[in-house]
């Protein structure tokens, strides 16, 4: 029998893989970049950039659709 997936308690943020896309993450998040410094957004939800075209980095702004 397959198992069901656990409810997710209230502490616990989604994550959405999407391919040759952005991360999708259930906001509000903070973003920790690679030189220490934190970014943040209070909204529901957020695309995080993994290709690095984005021009507002680490925030997609769907620069990946440009070169497929």
């Amino acid at each position: 029998m397959p198992k069901r997936p656990a409810e997710p308690s209230r502490d616990t943020r989604r994550v959405r893989l999407e391919r040759r896309g952005p991360l999708l993450v259930e906001g509000p998040v903070e973003v920790e970049l690679e030189d220490g410094t934190t970014v943040s957004s209070d909204r529901f939800r957020v695309a995080l950039c993994t290709c690095r075209r984005s021009r507002r980095y680490p925030w997609c702004d769907t620069s990946h659709r440009d070169r497929r």
